[in-house]
């Protein structure tokens, strides 16, 4: 069975950051179409932050969301400061004791995640939020592999395309809010897949 080191989330966590940063411009723009448009900056300045902390250092992946969720939560702006955080510090959770990350603890590492989420917000799926792209990849059958759960959480992400907004400032919109992307589910389905990616390039065998 293939697995991922914990002690090897430099790469994955790098991955994320970059993604992130390159689509900066992106997630402002979708967000600005039924938002307050600040979604991409206040994203890049977190994980920009993130990144110049971690510096030359190499870190497991249970180390670095923890510290990644922190910082998102302290030092950025808006809901999703402590949406992410809450995310990324419930998944390192799951693995602060394991030295290898199989596709079944990844699969636990996200419904951690969600479970966490759930605690903090009343969003569930079909309300436009990034609940629509976290909820179905974990539902994903995990032996099928990273893969699938990109294409499951690009599916998630453009089914909030024909949702009307139920939470945030896109909620006053009502149906004008259907035909647009939700921001944060953009941001998720773009930060699954380089976590997907990120481990996919040190997979072992």
């Amino acid at each position: 069975m293939s697995v991922v080191k914990n002690k090897n989330g430099r790469g994955i966590l790098l991955a994320m950051v970059h993604a992130i940063q390159q689509n900066k411009q992106l997630l402002g723009d979708v967000d600005g179409l039924i938002g307050d448009g600040d979604h991409g900056m206040n994203m890049n300045k977190g994980f920009t932050l993130y990144e110049e902390q971690l510096g030359d250092q190499d870190t497991s992946l249970s180390d670095g969301l923890f510290d990644l969720g922190s910082v998102l939560l302290n030092k950025i702006g808006g809901s999703m400061g402590p949406i992410y955080g809450t995310i990324f510090m419930e998944m390192s959770s799951v693995i602060e004791d394991v030295e290898d990350i199989t596709l079944e603890t990844f699969s636990e590492m996200l419904r951690s995640g969600l479970d966490g989420l759930y605690e903090i917000v009343d969003a569930r799926p079909g309300d436009k939020t990034l609940v629509d792209t976290l909820y179905p990849v974990c539902q994903t059958d995990f032996s099928a592999a990273l893969e699938e759960m990109k294409q499951v959480a690009e599916q998630g992400k453009q089914s909030t395309k024909d949702l009307t907004a139920k939470y945030g400032r896109a909620a006053r919109l009502g149906e004008r809010s259907r035909g647009v992307l939700d921001a944060g589910a953009t941001s998720c389905c773009i930060l699954l897949q380089a976590m997907a990616d990120g481990m996919k390039s040190v997979l072992e065998n």
